[in-house]
């Protein structure tokens, strides 16, 4: 059991419908346990829709919209997954910029199986390590990233995991990162992200 604490800080988490909802659940309980506030943001006011797999899954209160969420305001960042909420997230300008955005000011951020997606898509992942669902493994390596079969690879403030299978290092590496919080370095891209 992770003993490190989160009290203070609060950590916001991306998603909409079609998150993988284990992957939504899990870790924002593991933030809680930890003593974060956890924020639920996503490009839709209302409510979003979990699922299992193909399946549907339970309701989740949207705290912040998008297009009104603020980077700074966040210690950390969880990027869930799924298929159907990264793919639609990484088309959305102000979900992009709002991932962008933690990397341009050092703050950790942990992706889990397609959650990675986000990450190309804001040019985040060029020269680091990573891991993902693996059929990412060709997207992130085509975008820089040196992939990794591994059950999570922490990178200088990125965690990345491969699959709920992997939820419980995924958990405590992220708290790990969120605990230290803001690196001194946090590598991105040089070229400007266009969107």
């Amino acid at each position: 059991m992770n003993t490190l604490s989160l009290y203070g800080k609060t950590i916001a988490f991306l998603a909409t419908d079609g998150v993988e909802q284990v992957e939504l659940t899990e870790p924002w309980n593991a933030m809680r346990g930890a003593g974060a506030e956890v924020i639920l943001v996503s490009p839709k006011a209302g409510k979003i829709r979990g699922v299992h797999h193909d399946l549907p899954g339970d309701e989740f209160e949207v705290d912040v919209v998008a297009t009104e969420a603020d980077a700074e305001l966040y210690h950390g960042l969880v990027l869930p997954g799924g298929v159907f909420s990264p793919d639609a997230l990484r088309l959305n300008e102000d979900c992009v910029k709002f991932v962008r955005a933690f990397f341009d000011t050092y703050r950790p951020v942990a992706a889990i199986c397609h959650g990675p997606w986000m990450l190309i898509e804001a040019k985040v992942v060029e020269g680091r390590t990573m891991t993902s669902w693996p059929s990412l493994k060709t997207d992130l390596i085509n975008a820089g990233a040196n992939w990794v079969d591994q059950a999570c690879v922490s990178d200088q403030g990125l965690v990345t995991s491969r699959s709920p299978a992997d939820l419980s290092v995924f958990c405590e590496m992220a708290i790990e990162e969120f605990a230290k919080g803001i690196h001194a370095v946090q590598p991105v891209s040089p070229t400007s992200m266009s969107v």
